[in-house]
């Protein structure tokens, strides 16, 4: 759900984002050894009332444990929430303990606006693999807990496909030009009623595009993809409009920024769409369809190991907490403890540990063993985590599909375009130094 939300308001709301936070702060000053006097956490996340009722049914847990720390909660839209956490950063007055996206990792972290959590013995990280670890970590610190992973797969309605008649080819092996195949077919039979795919728009797809051609999208502080590179991915797009095997440019664009329940995937026009693996719940319960995830094509019958697990989100603490030890027990308490991962499920993601999602057991819902199983399939295809969006780079996302209406319209040459989203990036991050 948490990629489904890139609206104008929302841009603007980064930018403020990344604006206010410049104001830096100190490292906390907070004890780092639990307190027995009475103490007040404040807590902040994003997101919609199931999450909200779960959350708080946690902190009533974790009260019921730690009888003299109370848990205050704040929470918001995805819109509103970096706007806010912005404004009280910059006035000193952040939240103990912060939900964070890996978009904002690196802002937060490099402007001394979150603690390091490796100095809080209070937090238990040896549940997390490495890898998912690392991808908390700005400059070798870690500054953000991951809550969840997901990885990106094709998710596929396949009551439609059979429906229409046009069954998944081995998608084991599949590569692009068999898949442009496929979801074409799936267009011309359906006689344009449903489009076989949707493309590739945002910043997760296109960083598994780029390992799978032996690239990468970020160093720590600079866009580094080839220009070639993110030009092929602009082409694929650009190919499956004029193909029919994706909607025309123009109903890509009146789509865009549209209830999860509203989008074509959800309402029968398209077959397939690109999207991490944990939105099949949503999905599913959106289109009332039979779900299935599959690869991503691959140049080179899914040999290289591309693939890695994204954390879906991050608990971090504010380097102004009085309390960072006790925001730590929090973090560690929302994490790993198993009563907690009951009751909070795989609403956020599947759980980053891999004891606290052993122990969901019989409680997870069949599509939420889907998305777990998927993440197991993958496994064997897993590689080093790239770095995570720098610090100037956060809108990623809109400024990628910002280039890929230009290039669907054909406004722009898909190298053009790629010369021109590098070099806004670049400058973005540059600035941001």
């Amino acid at each position: 759900m948490n990629r489904i939300r890139r609206t104008a308001v929302g841009t603007v709301a980064a930018a403020m984002a990344l604006a206010l936070a410049a104001c830096g702060v100190a490292p906390s000053q907070g004890s780092t050894e639990l307190a027995d006097e009475p103490v007040t956490l404040r807590a902040t996340w994003w997101g919609g009332d199931t999450r909200h009722a779960r959350t708080q049914e946690v902190f009533d847990l974790f009260e019921e444990k730690h009888p003299n720390i109370t848990v205050e909660p704040e929470f918001s839209d995805w819109t509103g929430y970096w706007e806010k956490l912005a404004t009280a950063t910059a006035g000193g007055n952040a939240a103990d303990v912060i939900q964070m996206d890996q978009l904002y990792l690196a802002s937060y972290a490099s402007r001394g606006s979150l603690v390091d959590l490796g100095s809080l013995s209070q937090l238990d990280t040896s549940g997390l693999g490495q890898p998912v670890l690392d991808m908390g970590a700005w400059n070798e610190t870690l500054y953000g807990m991951p809550i969840s992973t997901t990885s990106t797969g094709l998710l596929v309605n396949t009551d439609l496909i059979e429906e229409i008649g046009v069954p998944l080819p081995d998608t084991s092996t599949w590569d692009w030009a068999e898949f442009e195949a496929w979801a074409k077919k799936v267009t011309e039979k359906s006689s344009g009623d449903t489009v076989g795919t949707g493309i590739m728009n945002t910043e997760f797809p296109l960083q598994l595009f780029a390992r799978q051609h032996g690239d990468q999208l970020f160093s720590e502080d600079d866009i580094v993809i080839q220009p070639e590179t993110l030009t092929a991915f602009f082409q694929l797009a650009l190919d499956w409009t004029a193909s029919g095997a994706a909607a025309p440019a123009s109903n890509q664009a009146e789509s865009t920024g549209l209830a999860l329940d509203q989008t074509p995937f959800a309402t029968g026009k398209t077959a397939a769409v690109f999207t991490p693996s944990t939105m099949i719940t949503a999905y599913a319960a959106a289109s009332g369809a039979e779900l299935e995830l599959v690869p991503l094509p691959t140049p080179d019958e899914d040999t290289t190991k591309y693939d890695y697990f994204k954390p879906g989100m991050y608990w971090s603490v504010s380097s102004k907490s009085e309390h960072p030890a006790e925001a730590a027990l929090l973090v560690d308490f929302l994490v790993n403890d198993p009563e907690a991962a009951k009751i909070i499920g795989t609403e956020r993601g599947i759980p980053a540990n891999a004891q606290t999602l052993e122990s969901l057991g019989q409680d997870l819902t069949l599509d939420e063993r889907k998305a777990a199983d998927f993440a197991e399939q993958r496994e064997p295809h897993l590689g080093e985590a790239p770095a995570i969006v720098p610090n100037g780079a956060s809108d990623i996302d809109t400024i990628l599909q910002r280039y890929l209406q230009e290039v669907m319209f054909e406004k722009q040459t898909p190298l053009d375009a790629a010369n021109a989203m590098i070099a806004e990036i670049q400058s973005s991050t540059d600035a941001a130094k």
